[in-house]
């Protein structure tokens, strides 16, 4: 994850703009759930495509929510490894028992 967020500021670096502002990039996150949340909507629910709406996948749009969520980790001094590794820990303790495991017998 790390090198994934070095990569990611190396290729914002390069741009004088550099990143957006913490509300701009979560305006921009949304964006990318939306439309997320319309390829899901096309793959699974009851609306199928328009035949004039371009092609597009549930594996690119999450690959934007990747994106959007490393520069708004980055922008803020934000290890994403370590973030992950609190949540682990918050669902491997306070949530252990919340859902219905599975035999391993």
């Amino acid at each position: 994850m790390a090198e994934m967020q070095r990569e990611v500021d190396r290729y914002i670096s390069q741009f004088k703009e550099g990143y957006f502002s913490p509300l701009s990039m979560l305006a921009r996150m949304s964006e990318e759930v939306g439309e997320l949340a319309r390829e899901v909507n096309h793959r699974f629910g009851e609306k199928p495509k328009k035949p004039s709406e371009a092609e597009n996948s549930i594996e690119l749009e999450l690959g934007d929510i990747l994106f959007i969520t490393m520069c708004f980790a980055n922008s803020l001094g934000i290890d994403l490894t370590e973030a992950h590794d609190k949540v682990m820990h918050k669902f491997n303790t306070r949530d252990k028992d919340r859902w219905t495991k599975k035999d391993t017998d």
